[in-house]
């Protein structure tokens, strides 16, 4: 598996790209579920197929790679990612999962994701693992997917690299109490612990997609007034979290803040912090946070880094 130190690149793999689509790369057929039962009785399909499984169920989507990083925090032996791919393999010939990846004008992707299929949810709830996933699940657009994909990497990144992480939720609810919405933060959450004292800090994964300005400012509206109206135990959290906006890149967290700034949508009494995708493989992310300071003197916003110890 290459690590984060090895990984030279310009551009997230999780950025949106001109003209891409997903593309299937998934098995057609029928398989029975005596087939697949079959295949377990023999050990073919193994306890190591099960914890990629419930992981694919958990995130939703997934690369390999982080299937490997997530399997190893866990401590559980896959020996190589050559090793999962081969199991990845068998679970879509089998029709457990499906495959994609995503093609553009600049060609094909270098990584495939991983996501449910029908006989996925009915091996896991016959273990009695809970799965809400539906087949429309597997049609979300690009963008939404790799929204998602960018969450996991900052999970993971905080899961490897700070030595306060103690806990993470991939889909955490929040309720607007006076719009009357209920909506969640598209890249997750961790909580990190010090001292006795914890924090939650939470990521909402902005993408270049068609009228991303205006999906912004509505999930910015829909965050103000979780916590300007913000009372200890709403949406479970004792303290407010602390919002944290991830962009495509540098120049993506300028025109996301000028957005929130030109409408308003600033949030009383927080900080509002931004980062990149490609500031999560950094070795460590003391300062992989970043925020925009009005200058008294020039009247104008500059950026500076956010450098918290924290997360060392």
């Amino acid at each position: 598996m290459v690590e984060d130190n090895q990984i030279e690149a310009e551009k997230s793999p999780f950025a949106l790209r001109k003209g891409e689509i997903k593309t299937f790369d998934g098995k057609d057929g029928y398989v029975s579920m005596n087939q697949i039962v079959h295949k377990i009785n023999l050990g073919h399909i193994n306890d190591l197929h099960f914890a990629i499984l419930e992981l694919v169920n958990e995130f939703e989507f997934i690369t390999s790679r982080q299937l490997c990083q997530l399997l190893e925090y866990r401590g559980i032996e896959y020996k190589s990612q050559d090793k999962l791919n081969n199991k990845l393999e068998q679970l879509v010939k089998s029709k457990i999962l499906t495959r994609y990846y995503f093609t553009s004008e600049d060609g094909k992707g270098i990584y495939r994701i991983y996501c449910l299929e029908k006989m996925g949810k009915y091996l896991l709830t016959s273990r009695g693992i809970e799965c809400k996933w539906q087949q429309s699940d597997n049609t979300k657009p690009v963008a939404m997917i790799k929204k998602r994909l960018a969450g996991n990497q900052i999970i993971i990144a905080y899961m490897k690299k700070v030595k306060a992480f103690t806990g993470y939720v991939v889909k955490p609810t929040l309720n607007a109490k006076t719009i009357g919405k209920v909506f969640k933060a598209t890249g997750g959450a961790v909580k990190l612990t010090k001292n006795s004292k914890s924090i939650v800090f939470l990521f909402e994964v902005i993408r270049r997609e068609e009228e991303w300005q205006k999906k912004l400012v509505d999930k910015m509206k829909m965050y103000k007034d979780f916590y300007e109206n913000f009372v200890s135990m709403d949406s479970g959290y004792i303290t407010p979290p602390q919002l944290i906006i991830v962009c495509e890149d540098e120049r993506h967290t300028a025109e996301c803040f000028k957005e929130i700034v030109s409408n308003r949508l600033e949030i009383s009494n927080m900080n509002l912090y931004f980062t990149t995708d490609l500031r999560q493989i950094e070795e460590n992310l003391t300062k992989s946070l970043l925020e925009f300071k009005l200058d008294e003197q020039t009247n104008k916003y500059k950026v500076e880094n956010v450098e918290l110890k924290l997360l060392e």
